[in-house]
């Protein structure tokens, strides 16, 4: 007979509850939502149903490997892999210092129980300043704002879905990406649901995405400007005489409220009409309608992030949101209370330290470090120009940063100059194929999970525990001791060292925190389950992990309710509207206003529903079919520069060129290009079949690493500049 299993989907940020079968002799059966699940009851997308082929994939690396003397990767054991990590990275540090070493962290990290606890003591045993991850990417300027604004970077204001009359999205799909930094399953249905109540929902995006195609309006923007829109936005709402901050209006200073006031004046709709390339009349009318509605959310994500007044869009956002009376009110945006606790639930209520922006800065282009992490724009540089303090080292966990950050050309030919470069990963990617060392971790059907990140900011209190579903192979080593042993190392402790050396250490500085609390009652657990134990019983629930896992199908905790002031933490104890950093970026928006465009083409990205990061890629059933990875061609445009619907053009920006299928569509704005991310699987050395056959172009070939959001240094994805000819031109054809 075959079980039945129920674990939490860890593929993206949505969360959905798996129903997973095994059958008699181990293997998994079928994959399928979690009907019973009172979160997701039973959602979920086409990538949750392939941690089978994941699980089962013959290109997935299952051993440690070592480079060696004939330059190739050999399998090995783990106490091989960890001494040559010793026998290399302890002389580079002892020669060159810390900082000669950086870190990536990718994104499947947070997806991840063992890896978002116990990379902490991996960076922090490295003790150097070149920290990166991929937050530099595509959300560091939402963190910020928020963390200015509310106390701590990731307490953000989610939008209430499920209760809200008035739905406006920037630069977001959530059709597609199932929602980001606001975690809910089933977004599609959470949105129709607002109009089978009788509620809107609008979208403001460069492109006719999914999300926008459902929607009761679409407002196309030009890339790059939706922080126009919204200073003009304010200004309505002060102009009109709209600003209502309800409840909120106890925790907002009158003098932030009218330092606002000074700063949208001039951003009136008619001013930026002609930059974001929207009718005043529309803007005027989008503010009355937030204004006017029951209850109202404004959401922001990787479109508002990834430009070039990121920080200031992110804040923005939330400006309105509180101003138009809709912070920490039901069908607004507000707060989750997650049983795990996080930054806003711990400590004293309401009342924190500022928080601390640019203790340092890189070696190369003094680029500001933020949340203890510096750009990741940088880190080719900080590789390849020499100098004291030259990045000699790199080791990347989760993370494929050729494929997924800036001018990936030139950090590709960076990593050939390393003199040691470690990786956890389960895959020889474009950035794992230069490995001297490569540790596997075990898939995600081995591992337990529970979403401590996303849960942090989640439209509604939920938690789950999820035990593994298939045991360990033979010779495999769990994550959190992967990452332990790599502290060890790096802290000079020899590759012998005992993993439970950093475990206790966590767990007991924890306990220290915490007000001494007593270690002893976790007994007999070790790892991240003892460490998820402790965080649920001083979590603002006082559950244990005992009481959830009798709960298989998850644990509901309630709708949110509304939080303030307790959930800031502020030096002022109330709502910082107008932080310093954010007043002083502003003068750069309003110099902007008046730049004129060239009326050159701006390259976009996209998200597909099958498509989230690189290495699912190489699952057969998220990449067959229509090609995903084209290059994306209002009609118009394709006549003028003379490309037809499944031809080929070639692309160029300041950084590298690339040759994309062409896909001709009036889904795109004319004079805006789009191409997605995450592909470009066909370098040598990458073993990934499937992916490879399937390979499509990298489009961080064209992003600029010296594009970024200066508050913030985060990439500028969004409104690249580009030139776009047929690729039987020599020269490249502008748009007029």
């Amino acid at each position: 007979m075959s079980s039945l299993h129920f674990r939490t989907c860890p593929l993206c940020e949505a969360t959905c509850a798996l129903e997973i079968e095994v059958k008699d002799d181990g293997a998994i059966g079928r994959i399928r939502g979690d009907r019973d699940d009172p979160w997701s009851k039973g959602y979920i997308c086409p990538k949750g149903s392939t941690l089978k082929q994941l699980h089962e994939d013959p290109d997935r690396v299952r051993t440690p490997m070592v480079r060696g003397d004939d330059g190739e990767l050999h399998p090995c054991t783990w106490d091989e892999a960890f001494a040559e990590v010793e026998r290399r990275l302890v002389p580079i540090i002892e020669e060159h210092g810390r900082d000669a070493v950086a870190i990536y962290v990718g994104n499947p990290t947070v997806h991840n129980l063992s890896g978002v606890l116990y990379v902490r003591s991996l960076i922090k045993a490295l003790g150097t300043k070149n920290m990166y991850s991929a937050s530099t990417v595509d959300q560091r300027p939402k963190e910020l704002s928020t963390g200015l604004m509310f106390g701590t970077p990731i307490a953000f204001a989610v939008p209430d879905l499920d209760r809200t009359d008035y739905l406006l999205i920037l630069g977001a799909n959530p059709w597609a990406s199932n929602g980001s930094l606001a975690t809910a399953p089933d977004w599609p249905g959470r949105l129709k649901g607002i109009q089978e109540r009788g509620g809107r929902v609008v979208v403001v995006d460069p492109k006719r995405t999914k999300t926008a195609e459902e929607a009761d309006e679409h407002v196309a923007i030009r890339p790059g400007t939706d922080a126009f829109l919204l200073m003009a936005m304010v200004n309505v709402l002060f102009d009109e005489g709209l600003v209502d901050l309800g409840d909120a209006a106890s925790y907002v200073d009158d003098g932030d409220v009218e330092t606002v006031r000074s700063l949208c004046a001039g951003f009136t709709p008619e001013a930026v009409s002609g930059a974001c390339g929207i009718d005043a009349a529309v803007i005027r009318r989008l503010t009355r309608e937030v204004a006017a509605a029951p209850s109202a959310a404004v959401y922001g994500r990787v479109g508002t992030c990834t430009q070039e007044f990121g920080t200031l869009c992110s804040w923005l956002v939330d400006v309105v949101n509180t101003l138009t009376g809709n912070l920490d009110r039901p069908g607004g945006v507000m707060f989750s209370n997650p049983a795990h606790g996080s930054g806003n639930t711990r400590g004293e209520p309401r009342v924190g330290r500022a928080l601390r922006l640019v203790c340092h800065a890189s070696r190369v282009r003094a680029l500001p470090e933020t949340l203890g992490e510096l750009p990741v724009v940088c880190l080719a540089e900080e590789i390849d120009t020499p100098g004291e303090g030259q990045v000699r080292a790199l080791v990347t966990v989760a993370g494929n940063p050729v494929l997924s950050t800036p001018n990936g050309g030139r950090l590709d030919a960076a990593m050939e100059r390393l003199d040691l470069v470690v990786c956890v990963d389960p895959y020889l990617n474009e950035t794992t194929r230069h490995a001297d060392v490569l540790l596997p971790p075990p898939t995600a059907l081995q591992r337990s999970h529970y979403d401590v990140a996303f849960w942090s900011f989640s439209m509604r209190n939920y938690a789950k525990y999820s035990a593994p579903i298939l045991p360990m192979d033979d010779g495999q080593l769990e994550e959190w001791k992967i990452l332990a042993k790599l502290a060890l190392i790096a802290q000079g402790m020899g590759a012998d060292a005992d993993p439970a050396v950093v475990d206790d250490l966590m767990v007991d500085t924890m306990a220290r925190q915490a007000g001494g609390f007593d270690v002893s009652s976790l007994a007999p657990r070790v790892g991240p389950e003892r460490i998820l134990d402790f965080m649920l019983r001083t979590g603002p629930y006082a559950l244990t992990l005992d009481e959830l896992m009798t709960h298989e199908h998850g644990l509901d905790l309630g709708a949110l309710e509304p939080r303030l002031p307790d959930a800031l933490r502020t030096p002022s104890g109330n709502v910082e509207l107008a932080p310093q950093p954010i007043v002083d970026d502003v003068p750069r928006l309003r110099a902007a206003l008046d730049r004129s465009t060239n009326g050159g083409f701006v390259l976009i990205g996209r998200r597909h529903l099958r498509s989230n990061n690189s290495w699912m890629h190489n699952v057969n059933v998220l990449v067959k079919g229509k090609p995903q990875c084209t290059l994306q061609v209002n009609p118009a445009d394709a006549e003028r520069v003379g490309i037809a619907d499944g031809g080929s053009a070639k692309v160029s920006s300041r950084v590298g060129a690339v040759v994309a299928d062409v896909e001709v569509t009036d889904a795109v704005m004319p004079g805006v290009v789009s191409l997605p991310h995450g592909w470009g699987h066909d370098a040598p050395g990458v073993q990934m079949s499937i992916a490879s056959n399937h390979a499509g172009v990298n489009s961080n070939l064209l992003a600029d690493e010296e594009l970024v959001d200066v508050i913030s240094g985060n990439a500028v994805l969004n409104g690249i500049p580009v030139e776009l000819a047929p690729v039987r031109d020599a020269a490249p054809v502008p748009a007029s």
